[in-house]
């Protein structure tokens, strides 16, 4: 049985603020752009590549990170990208103009990329079997953290200071947990670095496949899937990936394993978690527009409710992990899945006139599904893997996590806009008014019935897994 590291927690901890920053960043610029937009002087079209870029370059980076984790150790990755992090931060809070922050938004997400690919492998290398669950729940219920205290977090700092500050608070926060992280990590299995190249070519590769077909998904439903700037790029993503591909094959240490493709209990999981964000984010991304343009709440009273269903997130996580730590996870993840899509279902039926406690029930069935489901998946990934491939798994996780969102609000976008321009015959939502109040809630229906068939088929995935050993290692 592998003995507890007796700095357990304190390691937990220091993983847990890199987590919550990173998490946090993602969500708590949303609620600032009308400020941002209006001391900058831009127009949406260009303030929705603050957030975006941060995505995109999170995403594209890593499982680069993840198999640079393995080389180099985890301390070194996580230590620096905290310290690239808060650099980044300042770079965002200085910025005078659009041009600049967004540049510092895709500097500050390298940072981010190199955080998060560390977070599950160093709570592995932690933890025993025993404990990894319960561990795994605590790390979903400090991402559920973030992700609700963004909105309300960045209307209160905007509010009293200025959008600046939500970046500089980042700054100490960083720095101190990056000299703690180096210190406590020192000597231990975080620091343990193997003697392999780094696939250079590959990254890039993967890179620029990854981020190309992001970008594409992204703005595909905006553009017309059928554009030329669309086929250009979907052309550029296909030809990247056959050289990925075709390089990956031949190296001797690829930046992708493909012997982990191999792992039915890594691979089915991760396919799974993929359809999980894509469903969840079908949701997340629309319900506000369901809140704020026929239901008629404000945008505050909107950011309440969705905090239901991330509060109902960070309650379940760390059950549902020490539950998965004696059963195993094929059948909560199942379940949790099942849950998800009952949820998605039922907010087909909701009506302009649905009373916050019907909308909120929803919500919070959806949480629990996706709390029941996280915490025993990601355990089960990592646990499924050699502890030399840790770091690539890591990333993996994270990259199938955010690459489900980036598919979940394009999927919604898609579903939601196409269904608007045929029943609407060719008109596009840019303003709501009244009478268009049927077509909205028409369109709406059909993405949140899309998003619980995605759902459902990711319930048949979770199961397919299939049973695995639960005892201690």
């Amino acid at each position: 049985m592998k003995q507890s590291d007796p700095n357990k927690w304190l390691i937990f901890l220091l993983v847990a603020v890199g987590i919550f920053m990173s998490t946090l960043d993602g969500s708590i610029v949303n609620i600032a752009l009308p400020s941002i937009m209006h001391d900058l002087f831009v127009p949406l079209s260009v303030a929705e590549w603050i957030p975006m870029i941060y995505m995109l370059t999170v995403s594209s980076l890593l499982l680069s990170f993840g198999r640079l984790s393995d080389i180099r150790g985890r301390r070194w990755v996580y230590s620096r990208g905290l310290i690239v992090f808060a650099v980044g931060s300042l770079f965002c809070g200085m910025a005078s103009n659009a041009a600049w922050l967004i540049a510092a938004r895709s500097f500050q997400g390298v940072g981010a990329a190199m955080i998060m690919s560390c977070t599950p492998a160093l709570v592995s290398d932690t933890f025993p079997a025993s404990e990894r669950g319960k561990a795994m729940g605590m790390v979903g219920a400090v991402v559920a953290s973030g992700l609700t205290m963004g909105p309300p977090l960045g209307a209160l700092i905007t509010h009293h200071f200025s959008w600046h500050f939500i970046f500089y608070i980042n700054i100490p926060i960083g720095i101190v947990t990056a000299i703690i992280a180096n210190k406590v990590l020192k000597g231990g299995k975080a620091d343990v670095s193997r003697s392999e190249n780094f696939d250079r070519a590959g990254a890039l590769l993967l890179i620029l496949s990854l981020g190309i077909f992001l970008f594409t998904v992204a703005h595909g439903y905006k553009w017309g899937y059928t554009s030329p700037p669309i086929l250009l790029l979907t052309g550029g993503a296909v030809i990247s990936c056959f050289w990925l591909i075709r390089i990956e094959s031949r190296v001797a240490h690829p930046i992708l394993e493909p012997s982990l493709l191999k792992i039915r209990l890594f691979t089915l999981p991760v396919l799974s978690a993929i359809l999980l964000f894509v469903s969840l984010f079908v949701m997340v991304f629309l319900m506000p527009f369901y809140l704020m343009h026929p239901r008629g709440f404000s945008i505050s009273q909107a950011g309440y409710l969705m905090m239901t269903l991330f509060g109902f997130l960070f309650i379940f996580s760390p059950l549902s992990g020490t539950i998965s730590d004696r059963i195993g996870s094929r059948m909560l993840c199942t379940f949790g899945m099942g849950l998800l899509a009952a949820a998605l279902f039922f907010m087909a039926d909701l009506t302009p006139v649905s009373s916050p406690l019907s909308i909120a029930w929803r919500l919070a069935l959806a949480g629990i599904g996706t709390a029941i489901f996280i915490s025993p998946n990601t355990s089960v990934t990592m646990s499924a893997v050699p502890p030399i491939r840790m770091g690539v798994a890591a990333g993996t996780v994270a990259t199938a996590r955010n690459l489900g969102m980036v598919l979940g609000v394009a999927l919604s976008g898609t579903v939601f806009n196409s269904t608007f321009y045929v029943l609407s015959g060719g008109l596009s939502l840019k303003v709501y008014a009244q009478e268009l109040e049927p077509i909205f809630m028409d369109s709406f229906r059909y993405t949140m019935i899309t998003g619980g068939i995605v759902a459902g088929i990711g319930m048949i995935v979770a199961f397919l897994r299939g049973t695995e050993k639960t005892v201690a290692d």
